[in-house]
């Protein structure tokens, strides 16, 4: 089993034999059911790969499709030209830096498809090369844009900078509306969801599909999906940790299972702790350990959040979506970036109770709570704060 550890590129993962757990009849009923769509995803949870596999789709790539679900779907495989950012590709420290991105990306654009781009700011340039796009090729134009919430995610408390980081993504952004007649396709990822208003207020038609049951299982994986096509590592996993498969799938699962991003829909799997684990045989904190959530710790401190509330907290769905209200509560944020998640919907209130998804997360989370709420050392406090914040 060659597995995509590090892998987001879907082109790469399938000339080379990587794993690929199929989402594509998922992918081929996004592009026929609508136009614009934004996906909210922790990180490390799978949104750069759809990314690519929906570029891969737009442009015609059959073969690499072989075998999976759209191959009987699909029935044209038309060539479209495809504009794909990812944004997770710098440090934007100035609001310059960001326009530096941009630019390049145009000009990157630009030579992949021989058209001369004219324009004095990057959202004029973009504006020109979709319409000079559609003119060249007589297809209309598909823009992907992947972690588009980088630039403000880093500026989180630099609000004057974060401030002119907005106005510049949301001109960016918002030249795709009137060049509705152009654009066949448009997708925007991001681990977290600012408000419509601060950045997507001028491309007002995405539909968020965070939090639609029909699309819960585009990324990450399902239980169903390791029992049809892991099983047989799960069984080398038990065998190396010197317990029987059923017992490894229950520790499987109750150390990397258990997001929901709906009421009543399945749990799924955090895929980079699963697929580390099943290529280690060891059941690590994978996810926790490629990220440190000082700033979400720090912001907890700083609304003087009671940490006894993190397993009981309910929310609508309107604030659940929004992390505009973060200097009023972090719990909208602890969702988005995956260390809570939907564990009970109240039909009559309308509030989602949230909780830790999964052992590796609470683990990872009250061992990393200690130092800043406690004098002990981590290895000393884990026990006090994990039944702190239970009790």
């Amino acid at each position: 089993m060659k597995y995509p550890l590090g892998i987001q590129s879907f082109e790469k993962l399938r000339s080379d034999g990587y794993l690929y757990l199929d989402k594509t009849a998922l992918v081929y009923d996004l592009a026929h059911s609508g136009s614009y769509y934004f996906l909210s995803r922790p990180r490390r949870f799978g949104k750069s790969l759809l990314a690519s596999t929906l570029e891969a789709y737009f442009k015609g790539k059959k073969e690499l499709f072989k075998g999976l679900a759209i191959e009987g779907l699909e029935q044209e495989w038309k060539t479209y030209p495809v504009l794909s950012l990812s944004l997770n590709i710098d440090n934007y420290n100035t609001v310059e830096s960001l326009v530096n991105v941009l630019n390049n990306t145009i000009d990157r654009w630009s030579k992949d498809y021989d058209i001369t781009v004219k324009g004095s700011s990057p959202s004029i340039r973009l504006a020109n090369l979709i319409a000079a796009l559609f003119e060249k090729t007589a297809q209309k134009v598909v823009v992907l844009i992947d972690e588009y919430d980088k630039p403000l995610l880093q500026n989180l408390d630099n609000s004057d900078l974060q401030s002119q980081i907005r106005n510049e993504l949301k001109a960016f952004y918002g030249v795709l509306k009137p060049l509705d007649e152009y654009i066949r396709f448009g997708f925007f990822t991001g681990v977290t969801k600012f408000s419509k208003v601060s950045v997507f207020s001028d491309l007002n038609n995405l539909t968020d599909i965070s939090m639609d049951a029909r699309y819960v299982e585009i990324c990450g994986i399902t239980e169903a999906e390791i029992h049809s096509n892991l099983d047989a590592e799960v069984a080398l996993m038990a065998e190396a940790n010197k317990m029987s498969k059923d017992s490894c799938y229950d520790k499987l699962k109750q150390t990397y299972d258990g997001y929901h991003f709906e009421a009543d829909t399945v749990g799924l799997y955090n895929p980079y702790s699963l697929l580390n684990a099943l290529s280690a045989k060891n059941f690590k904190d994978y996810w926790f350990e490629t990220g440190t959530p000082t700033f979400l710790i720090e912001r907890l401190k700083r609304t003087d959040y009671p940490l006894n509330n993190l397993g009981t907290e309910e929310l609508t769905a309107n604030v659940l979506g929004n992390i505009d209200t973060i200097d009023e509560s972090p719990v909208p944020l602890l969702y988005q970036s995956g260390y809570l998640t939907l564990k009970g919907y109240d039909q009559e209130f309308e509030m989602y109770r949230l909780g830790f998804p999964n052992q590796e997360v609470e683990r990872g989370f009250t061992r990393f709570l200690i130092p800043y709420y406690t004098n002990l050392k981590s290895e000393q406090g884990q026990f006090f704060v994990a039944n702190f914040v239970k009790d």
